[in-house]
């Protein structure tokens, strides 16, 4: 909340240097000081929830790196991976069956018959799917 707070004021402050910057004629601008007193307290208000963020709310944070597989292996995102294997309609049914039965897409593709299991795991690779093709 606190840094919801920052963020909010220094969008305000964004909005009145912007304001305050088109108020300027033949390169005179009385706004100037208004510039750079919102320009350095966004800075300011900035930098210190960063430091407080991350020394009250991240450090020593772990990931639960059991808990973030079995997302990533029930996700039914990853059906984009099989549908230039199998067509677009298999994959789609695939997904709504895992989302109705409460499953995997691997197990609902594998029930298909359409793949098998080695290929599934070839070409459902989440770390493949990271990246730029």
């Amino acid at each position: 909340e606190a840094v919801t707070m920052v963020c909010v004021k220094v969008i305000g402050d964004h909005n009145a240097i912007t304001m305050a910057g088109s108020h300027g004629h033949f390169e005179l601008n009385v706004f100037k000081p208004l510039l750079h007193h919102n320009s350095i307290h966004s800075i300011n208000i900035m930098s210190d929830a960063s430091r407080n963020f991350a020394k009250y709310c991240i450090r020593g944070l772990k990931a639960d790196k059991k808990r973030i597989k079995k997302h990533l292996d029930n996700s039914l995102m990853l059906v984009t991976a099989l549908a230039p294997h199998i067509g677009y309609d298999n994959a789609s049914k695939i997904a709504k069956n895992a989302l109705k039965n409460n499953t995997t897409l691997k197990q609902e593709a594998l029930k298909t018959g359409l793949i098998k299991e080695k290929e599934y795991e070839k070409i459902v690779d989440p770390k493949k799917m990271i990246y730029p093709a």
